[in-house]
């Protein structure tokens, strides 16, 4: 496992994570592949809190000097909070993807999504074979 994909989250082939916090929620971003791909992110669009999204749906909008991509939710739910300080400080995802630059917390609608999501390994080794 690289440092860049920590083992306490799981992955989608969009290149999102989330990291179950054990009490119903989740926190979701993108991952470090994903913020490299972007390079240096200028904006982050945040939902607002309360707002439903289905697995698979946009929740969020990064723009980057390259482009502009939705993020993807992993898993089914409801904001429950967004990182505010991406409004002052979009880099943090550049910077932190894992940490700082978190972007929603969902409550779970179905928590047996997050099995159905790659963990670190399959993620690592889904880069490697260049299938994204």
């Amino acid at each position: 496992m690289s440092k860049q994909t920590p083992a306490d989250r799981r992955y989608s082939r969009d290149h999102e994570w989330a990291k179950d916090n054990g009490d119903g929620t989740a926190l979701i971003g993108i991952s470090d592949y994903a913020q490299e791909m972007l390079t240096d992110i200028v904006f982050v669009e945040l939902p607002a809190i309360g707002k439903k999204v289905a697995k698979g749906a946009p929740v969020a909008v990064v723009e980057s000097v390259k482009s502009v991509s939705d993020v993807y939710t992993p898993v089914s739910g409801e904001v429950v909070a967004v990182n505010n300080k991406l409004e002052e400080d979009p880099a943090l995802i550049n910077k932190d993807a894992f940490g700082e630059g978190w972007i929603v917390q969902m409550r779970l609608a179905n928590a047996a999504e997050l099995s159905s999501l790659m963990d670190a390994a399959a993620y690592d080794l889904f880069l490697q074979e260049g299938k994204h």
